[in-house]
């Protein structure tokens, strides 16, 4: 194969991962012509109002779906947080990429922590689960919505908008952006526990035989055990991307994996919460099995009512 097309969001953050990706490859295949080929989609239009009351899933995937089962995009690199855990016919995922650091940060130029906020101020972010985790820790803060890309929410931030906002750690670290804000601190998963994939690229593509031989490179087998318990978990309980679900598997040695998985309401007032350790040999069903001990304790329940309050 001569010529390998990569479709690709055309925000610098989703750029920066896609000649990345392109990088890789190159390593392995220095002499392929590889093309970066942009999109803008539905979630990068909506700037507006929150994803969570659009609803739905692919908001981020979507139009890159449709060039690779139109022939015109042999493969698409998303940040795996953004990937459906079912996949349109004719598409699969064909690889997950070495996984960067997984966790969210805190970015303030008043205050050094979460901790160290007073009463009232005000935190930034729109994702239902870090807004679950930010009113259990601390019920007293004030949370304000915060779109747009990982530039103009800093903007915002720096413009006084906010006391403090919360992003992913991988995000400012990929762009090395961290001291553009006073204080950047990433937040332990015992206190903030991440959304399945994140940190982590996800590397969907048609099932041509010639196009996945060639991804197989772009694997990474850690990141790929961790990426299955965490989608499966999600896959199981059938929450999508906009619901309050954040789960966390991480290796611990040869023999065990550590899980750790919250689900409730996006005000912090009822959630379900579970940290266990596993023998990794069954990664294919610890998450299965991990999110039928959530339904047992409720959590189907739950999260339809996290969706009715989020989606009004």
């Amino acid at each position: 194969m001569e010529k390998l097309v990569i479709a690709t969001r055309r925000s610098q953050l989703a750029l920066w991962q896609s000649e990345y990706v392109k990088a890789r490859l190159l390593e392995h295949y220095p002499n392929m012509q590889i093309e970066l080929q942009e999109f803008v989609t539905k979630g990068d239009k909506i700037l507006d109002v929150p994803l969570a009351k659009i609803g739905g899933k692919g908001l981020f995937t979507k139009e890159l779906e449709v060039a690779m089962l139109e022939g015109s995009a042999h493969l698409a690199v998303h940040s795996l947080k953004d990937v459906p855990t079912q996949f349109e016919d004719g598409l699969m995922l064909a690889a997950v990429t070495k996984r960067f650091d997984p966790r969210d940060a805190f970015l303030s130029n008043k205050y050094t922590s979460l901790e160290e906020l007073p009463k009232g101020a005000i935190v930034g972010t729109t994702s239902l689960r870090r807004r679950m985790a930010l009113k259990i820790l601390r019920p007293d803060i004030e949370l304000k919505d915060l779109r747009g890309n990982i530039n103009t929410r800093i903007a915002k931030l720096n413009a006084g908008e906010y006391d403090a906002i919360i992003l992913a750690a991988t995000g400012i670290q990929k762009l090395g952006i961290e001291n553009e804000v006073k204080y950047f601190s990433p937040i332990s998963t015992d206190i903030m526990i991440p959304s399945m994939g994140q940190a982590t690229l996800g590397i969907e593509t048609t099932n041509d035989p010639k196009v996945l031989e060639i991804l197989k490179v772009l694997n990474d087998n850690n990141a790929h055990i961790e990426s299955t318990v965490e989608r499966s978990f999600v896959d199981t309980l059938q929450g999508g991307c906009q619901v309050p679900i954040g789960v966390k598997a991480t290796i611990l040695d040869e023999n065990s994996i550590r899980v750790q998985a919250i689900v409730g309401m996006p005000d912090g007032s009822e959630y379900i919460s579970e940290d266990i350790t596993a023998d990794i040999e069954d990664y294919e069903t610890i998450g299965q099995n991990l999110a039928q001990i959530f339904i047992d304790q409720g959590a189907k329940d739950l999260l339809e009512k996290a969706e009715k309050v989020a989606f009004k």
